[in-house]
This record gives C-alpha cells, sequence and structure tokens, in this order.
C-alpha cells in the first residue's frame, strides 16, 4: 500500500482544487486483544484494524496519526486521530459514515464521530493535555466478572489517604524519569496536571491523571508507586523523592495494563492550532534550566 500523502504536523491542503480533507476521528476500542495502538507485523493492533477498514471503505491509502499511542492492552474511550484524503474520496457528509463503520469494524474498536478539522488540527501536537482513568480494586474477590477486563486486581487492603497525599505532591512540571521506561531522544519532562484518587462502588478505585503528555509507561508507574503507598510499604513522600532520580527506578512498579483507558484529549481553539503545533514541537529544555519548556510530544502507556 502506498504511503501517506503527507507527514504529520503539516497542515493539509485545502480542500478546493483537489487537494486533502483533514478529518477527526474520535475512537473508542477494548485494549485487551490489541497488541497496542501502532502497527506491528503480524499482530493485531487498533491503527492497524482501523486503517484496513478506512483504505477498504474510502478506495484509498489510509494512514492515521494519533494523539496517544497506547500499549498493548491499554484501553481508549475518548482516543483522537486525524487522517488526511483527497477531496474527491470524502463524498457527502462524512459523519454519516459512523454507522458503516460500525457494521464493518469488529466489536471491540468503534469509530464514534468523523469531523472535518483545519488543516492545521493535528491529533498529535495540537493536544493541549490528555485525560487518563486507572481502575483498579483490592477487593479479596477480585474484580466484578462484567468490568474484569478493564479492572485491574491488587492485593489490599491499602491506605486510599497515604495515596491521595502521595499522588497530589507530584502536581506540576518535573522531570518525571523515575517514572518512565527509557526511550532515546525523548524527553521525560512533563507537566502533571491532576493525579487523584476517587473511591467507586463495590471497593474499586480509580486514579484520573492528566499531563501536557505521557513519557512511556509513566501513567501505569504513577499507579504502582501509589499503590505501593497504598501497602504502607513506602511513605508517601517516597513518590515526590523519586523526582530526584535521572533513570528509571526500579523500585516503582507498573500497574497492570488492563487498568487503564485513555478517556479524553483536550485541543484549542481552531484559531490556536497554529501556534500550538509549533510550541509542542519546540524540544523542552530541562526542569533545572529551564522555569518551563514546551509541551513536547506524546508517547503511549
Amino acid at each position: 500500500m502506498e504511503e501517506s500523502f503527507h507527514r504529520a504536523g503539516e497542515p493539509a491542503v485545502a480542500d478546493s482544487g483537489g487537494g486533502l480533507t483533514r478529518l477527526r476521528l474520535d475512537i473508542a476500542y477494548d485494549g485487551t486483544d490489541f497488541s497496542g495502538w501502532a502497527k506491528q507485523p503480524g499482530r493485531r493492533t487498533v491503527c492497524g484494524v482501523l486503517e484496513e477498514a478506512l483504505a477498504t471503505v474510502l478506495r484509498t491509502p489510509a494512514r492515521l496519526t494519533v494523539a496517544g499511542r497506547t500499549d498493548a492492552g491499554v484501553h481508549a474511550a475518548g482516543q483522537v486521530a486525524h487522517l488526511d484524503l483527497p477531496a474527491d474520496a470524502v463524498p457527502g457528509d462524512p459523519s454519516r459514515w459512523v454507522r458503516r463503520f460500525a457494521r464493518l469494524l469488529p466489536q471491540d474498536v468503534r469509530i464514534r464521530e468523523f469531523t472535518p478539522v483545519p488543516g492545521d488540527f493535528d491529533a498529535r501536537f495540537s493536544a493541549l493535555r490528555r485525560h487518563y482513568a486507572y481502575r483498579v480494586t483490592a477487593a479479596e474477590s477480585g474484580a466484578d466478572p462484567v468490568r474484569a477486563r478493564d479492572t485491574a486486581v491488587w492485593r489490599g487492603p491499602v491506605d486510599v489517604e497515604a495515596m491521595r497525599e502521595g499522588s497530589a505532591a507530584l502536581v506540576g512540571l518535573h522531570d518525571f524519569a523515575a517514572y518512565c521506561r527509557r526511550r532515546d531522544g525523548a524527553t521525560t519532562v512533563r507537566e502533571l496536571q491532576r493525579f487523584d484518587w476517587v473511591e467507586a462502588d463495590g471497593g474499586v478505585l480509580v486514579a484520573y491523571v492528566s499531563a501536557d503528555a505521557f513519557c512511556w509507561s509513566m501513567v501505569r508507574s504513577l499507579v504502582g508507586a501509589a499503590l505501593t503507598v497504598g501497602q504502607h510499604r513506602r511513605a508517601p513522600e517516597w513518590m515526590t523523592e523519586l523526582l530526584a532520580e535521572r533513570a528509571r527506578s526500579s523500585a516503582v512498579p507498573v500497574a497492570p495494563a488492563k487498568g487503564l483507558s485513555l478517556i479524553g484529549v483536550d485541543y484549542p481553539a481552531e484559531d490556536a492550532l497554529a501556534a500550538r503545533n509549533r510550541r509542542t514541537m519546540d524540544k523542552r529544555d530541562p526542569v533545572e534550566a529551564h522555569g518551563g519548556g514546551g509541551p513536547g510530544g506524546c508517547c503511549g502507556d
């Protein structure tokens, strides 16, 4: 199959005169039976399934740019991607495609909405922040069978107040190297904007984690550290002390993928998209040498 029409981060040509039309796709999936978002030879991936379906229906090569590349087993209720198509490959109203793709796609992935967007909209680089939720239970009986595919099990009991104390202290702009798996050339400086815990029914705890972007395995590492504090194996301040480290800490457990869901991505107004893209693509400086820094790219969790 041919390559994409242009690279991510470049605006689509206006759809007049046979140029390109850019579409935003809002996507949901159960990640249990996928080997993550990114295409991999011989493996079933979310991107692979979607691009194959899009190319079949639209009869033209399809390549998606995604807000966050989720890992194997991670779910999404609010994933966002964009797609560029020749103008003549977009017949009628794209919003009417939802039902057609619902019939074609497998039950564990859905395109909830197709929306025409300006050429400056970029699912990855335009994003202001990404929101995750992590479901976990410490109940002796384990996860409720009807939620077993998206609820992790942790050996309890846990002290929720201690978890909240340690989690809240991490909010802000920091180098989260201790919580990230190494990826060559990738920054670990992130602005964590929310990290709190809510007690749901049936003994389930839900962590809500939001940031401008996340490095590899960051959310599951944050959750694993908080649960370690909840078991009183570490004090709440340990979570903050880890920020002084400049490499991944072996003391931080990575919580199981099945409890994690990408639940939303925020974007600026249309007239601010181009500026946001430029800022995101600027390389961050270390926190010690720079009081802020651009929001950088995103890696999946």
